[in-house]
This record gives C-alpha cells, sequence and structure tokens, in this order.
C-alpha cells in the first residue's frame, strides 16, 4: 500500500488493502482472475509449492488472486495477521472450527446466535462427533461452568441477530484466555468499522460477507480472520496445529508459519478438503462494496436510531429491541465497546402479536421482505417463521425472535421515506 510508517486510517484500508496496479495492465482495480489453474515455472516449482515450502498459485480452490487480494484486506479491517476467504457464512463458522474440534469435544456458544447457526452448532455438528453448549454470556459464571477439559473454544456473535444483544467481549475474553482456549466472534453485523473483536481480545473473526461488507445483495461469502495471538502449542488442545501433519510429511503449521498457522492450515487442510471456496467474482463484488463500507456504515446506524426512535414511540409498537437507544440494557456498553452505534439491525415487537406482524410484513412496499440483513435496501422478515424457525419456542424466545416479532434490517435509503412504509404497513 504505502512505506509511510504511520498507521493509515480505516476508509484507506478499505480502498487500498490488498490492491496494488495490475503488473502486466496496470489496472487498477483487482482484476477478476476467473482461472482454474497456474503455470508452473518448472517441476521444482511445483513441488515447493505442494510441499508449503513457497507461497504461490495452484488451483483455485485453495488460492486465486482475487480472493487473495480480498483476504488481505479483511484481515487489514481486522486488524489480523490473516484470512481465509470461503463461501458462505455458515462455511466460515466450520472452517474456524475444524482445526480446533475432533470427535467427543465441545465448544461453548451464546445463546443469543442467528436461528441457522444454533442449528449448525446443535444439530449439525453433532455428525462430526463435536458437541455445543449454549449458555447466557452476560452470566459468566455460568461460562465458566460450562467449560470443561474438552472445551475448545467459545463463540458469540458481537451484535447478535435477530436480538440486537451485544456482546461483552473483553469479559468473554478472559475467560477464554482463563481456560486456554480461542474466542470466535462473528462480527458480521458489527462489521470492523463498528468493531474490531481482536482489539478486544478475540483470537478469531468470522465473517458472512453476504451482508455488509459486499452490502448490497449480490453473492455470498464468508471468511475467517485469525489475530495471529494464540499459542496453539501451549497445550495439546489443539494437535491439528501443534502437532506433525501426516499429509505435508510431518510438518508441524505453528512451528513452521507461527503467527500465519491458522491462516496456512484454513488454506491447505480447510480449503483443500473441504472444498468451500469463494469463487473469484464473488471476491471482486465484495472487495468493491468494502471501499465504501465506513461511509455504508455511518448512514446505516444513523436510518437505524432515527427508525428505532420512531418506532419506539409509536404505540402500535409494544417494544424495540436496539442497544442503539438509550432505553436499552446494553446501551452503556455500547457506548463502551462500539461507540460508534450499535450497527442497524433489530427486532420490534407488536402489540397485536403474531397476526399483526404477518399483516405488517405484507403490507410493506418499500421495505424488502427477504431472507437476507446489511443490504443497502431495508429488509425485514418475521424470525420466528423463517431464519429462527428450526428451533424451539423456547429458543425463539431466547435468541430474541418470538413469535410476536418482526426483525428489521436498516438501509441506506432516507430515513423518512423508511418511516413513512412501516408506518402505512402497522395500519
Amino acid at each position: 500500500m504505502t512505506d509511510d510508517p504511520r498507521p493509515q486510517g480505516f476508509d484507506t484500508i478499505a480502498i487500498h488493502a490488498g490492491s496494488q496496479p495490475d503488473p502486466a495492465t496496470g489496472a487498477r482495480q483487482v482484476p477478476i482472475y476467473q482461472t482454474t489453474a497456474y503455470q508452473f515455472r518448472d517441476a521444482d516449482h511445483a513441488a515447493a509449492l505442494f510441499n508449503l515450502q513457497e507461497v504461490g498459485y495452484i488451483y483455485s480452490r485453495l488460492t486465486n488472486p482475487t480472493v487473495s487480494a480480498l483476504q488481505e484486506r479483511v484481515a487489514a479491517l481486522e486488524g489480523g495477521a490473516g484470512a481465509v476467504a470461503c463461501s458462505s457464512g455458515h462455511a466460515a463458522q466450520i472452517m474456524a472450527l475444524f482445526p480446533l474440534m475432533g470427535p467427543g469435544l465441545n465448544l461453548v456458544a451464546s445463546n443469543r446466535l442467528y436461528g441457522g447457526t444454533i442449528t449448525q452448532f446443535g444439530q449439525t455438528i453433532r455428525r462430526f462427533g463435536w458437541s455445543c453448549r449454549f449458555v447466557d454470556l452476560d452470566d459468566t459464571d455460568a461460562v465458566r461452568a460450562a467449560i470443561d477439559k474438552d472445551t475448545r473454544a467459545i463463540f458469540a456473535e458481537s451484535i447478535s441477530n435477530p436480538g440486537g444483544y451485544v456482546t461483552d467481549i473483553p469479559a468473554i475474553a478472559a475467560i477464554a484466555d482463563e481456560a486456554g482456549i480461542p474466542l470466535i466472534i462473528d462480527n458480521t453485523l458489527a462489521s470492523p468499522a463498528l468493531c474490531r473483536p481482536i482489539e478486544q481480545g478475540a483470537t478469531l473473526v468470522v465473517h458472512s460477507l453476504t451482508k455488509y461488507l459486499t452490502g448490497n445483495g449480490t453473492v455470498t461469502g464468508g471468511a475467517v480472520i485469525d489475530s495471529g495471538r494464540f499459542d496453539w502449542s501451549a497445550s495439546d488442545k489443539f494437535p491439528s496445529l501443534s502437532a506433525p501433519e501426516p499429509a505435508y510429511h510431518g510438518l508441524k503449521f505453528h512451528e513452521t508459519f507461527g503467527a500465519a498457522a491458522f491462516t496456512f492450515h484454513g488454506i491447505a487442510i480447510g480449503l483443500r478438503d473441504l472444498g468451500m471456496t469463494l469463487n473469484p467474482q464473488a471476491a471482486h463484488y465484495t472487495l468493491m462494496g468494502i471501499e465504501t463500507l465506513g461511509l455504508r456504515m455511518e448512514r446505516h446506524v444513523r436510518n437505524a436510531v432515527e427508525v428505532a426512535s420512531w418506532l419506539e414511540a409509536d404505540p402500535r409498537v409494544e417494544a424495540v429491541s436496539y442497544a442503539g437507544l438509550p432505553s436499552s440494557p446494553y446501551h452503556d456498553r455500547v457506548r463502551r465497546l462500539y461507540p460508534k452505534g450499535a450497527g442497524a439491525l433489530f427486532t420490534i415487537r407488536l402489540k397485536g402479536g403474531y397476526d399483526a406482524c404477518v399483516r405488517m410484513i405484507g403490507a410493506l412496499k418499500l421495505i424488502s421482505h427477504v431472507a437476507n440483513l446489511g443490504d443497502t435496501r431495508t429488509l425485514a422478515i418475521h424470525s420466528a417463521s423463517t431464519t429462527h424457525r428450526q428451533l424451539t419456542a423456547e429458543q425463539q424466545v431466547a435468541a430474541g425472535a418470538g413469535p410476536d416479532m418482526v426483525r428489521l434490517s436498516i438501509g441506506i435509503e432516507d430515513a423518512a421515506d423508511i418511516i413513512a412504509d412501516l408506518d402505512a404497513a402497522l395500519g
């Protein structure tokens, strides 16, 4: 980017990190390298790449120049040592856990998570022999009690989907440090524009690139960012990173690659064998989206505060769950840990219950009824019957997705137009 030793600002990083003029053509925007494979210089060069003795491009399931630029940019935005991009946010969660877990092992996770994540952790990962213990992360004693000798990670969202719960990352990071395990934070809803979990003690950060980082509802993607600060060799808990790897003739990832161990493992083992590859066109869309991330998040937050304040004062609305409001029990935590805002996703509870939610969703005109969030457009959905329908009634309520709630993802349109559409839909 530059030889200037002065730290660069967030928006400069969002535009320039991972981007250099193309050496062959001088193209200033990162090209889409739409290729499957790459020409080796000779047999020795090919062998060195496959042996992890040299960094380069082999095959686009593993590495691709467009995707590499995105990985560098996301790592820079989060203040990480490296990143691995993959095909979706759900893929990123599995990619983050894959080097840590094994049959009989468990993780501890917040009980306030996206419904698909609760299903992935509560049901699907059991097929790998892994298990998950869901706890209220505000109850730090419960978090400590849930950790045992087989626990390999703690997982939380910086801002939860859909309830807007705000995690006290430093407090949970301290518990993870005591236990000698990594803290994984899904930073999708906050984005690095509002929160940088690594600075607050997280070991790994995951993203659904589909949401705010891309910002325009065009592609799916995920990323895992490693802080580079965890000592994977401090115990025998993480043999995938500390012990000899048979597939690479006994190479030890942490011993060989140091702070880059997790990232190298994610590419050389994770993408190689799980195949959750991000395609270069999707990476290009996300790179372009990231360029305006800082500007967009300012507008998202400003609109969210205005719309949530209006809804809170409306007699048709029972409650608004948004940490950006002074009435929220998490408002002080936001001011301390998320000073640029509490994101733009929240729920509203309607006095008419489930039926009122269905009527409102059906009456919206400007606001889109879709199963996505983090778009430039304002989006709405009834979580209990869609994104969280796999959960029990108790799990739905704990996650902030009860049957009388509508989730709103506030976009960057004019706030007055968003409010007008909600006003008409509420009837």
